[in-house]
């Protein structure tokens, strides 16, 4: 929805196909990041980066950039989502020698006779990255090194004892984010855990009005890129169909 409506003020949305086709332009680069690869081809193209990467994100480029460089050797291990943005933008620091994982059975493929040295996506949940750790340390060889950096933003993580809270007061939770946001997905889920009369919903048009029947008490939130205005949307859809 938001980028729809940057769409109608004139912004253009480009893959990495089409950024190799450009010159002499400016390119907006989104907050998940890009692998150096990206940067390089800017610098070819005499293309103009406004980089709008988040800090936290350039951050953990840099940190797994550095582990890189330092133990080539080693297995760098991102927990995260396999072929998410900012996955590949870390995977790209390691010359694509990373390996990711997306749930505890990728970990067993993992050689336990090397060193391992694991970081996550920022928006993962710490609750399994916590599972992640415990399992390697319970199998890495003695001979073998193992250190993991707890790289979840907090933005995420922090919020979660507070939306757990609010989902807990209302009868019906509106989560508004986009379908393949993954720190929505983290925190949709802590939604579900406590209240399970919740629903995901991307704009005010995917509102069913049937959810409201019988419920007193509704509340709506989002992910930490949800604007506001796409929640106040929802808001006064209920309230102009007469909810409360």
């Amino acid at each position: 929805m938001e980028v729809e409506r940057l769409h109608a003020k004139g912004l253009v949305t480009i893959n990495h196909q089409q950024l190799s086709e450009l010159h002499d332009v400016k390119v907006l680069l989104r907050a998940h990041g890009e692998p150096p690869e990206t940067y390089e081809l800017a610098k070819r193209n005499n293309i103009e980066i406004i980089d709008a990467t988040c800090p936290v994100v350039l951050a953990l480029q840099r940190r797994i950039r550095r582990q890189y460089d330092a133990a080539p050797d080693a297995q760098i291990v991102i927990f995260g989502k396999s072929g998410h943005a900012e996955v590949l933008g870390l995977v790209g620091q390691t010359r694509q020698q990373a390996i990711v994982i997306e749930k505890i059975d990728d970990v067993k493929n993992l050689d336990f006779t090397k060193d391992i040295y694991l970081y996550s996506q920022t928006t993962k949940g710490l609750d399994d990255f916590h599972h992640i750790i415990d399992y390697i340390q319970s199998h890495i060889s003695p001979s073998a090194t193992f250190k993991s950096f707890d790289t979840i933003c907090r933005q995420v993580a922090n919020r979660m004892p507070n939306i757990a809270a609010f989902a807990s007061r209302h009868d019906l939770i509106l989560f508004v984010c986009g379908h393949k946001s993954s720190n929505g997905k983290v925190l949709f889920k802590e939604c579900c855990r406590v209240n399970a009369n919740s629903h995901l919903i991307e704009s005010a048009n995917e509102i069913d009005m049937a959810w409201l029947q019988g419920v007193k008490t509704i509340g709506i939130c989002g992910a930490t890129s949800t604007p506001k205005w796409l929640m106040e949307e929802c808001r006064d859809e209920i309230m102009k169909k007469g909810g409360e």
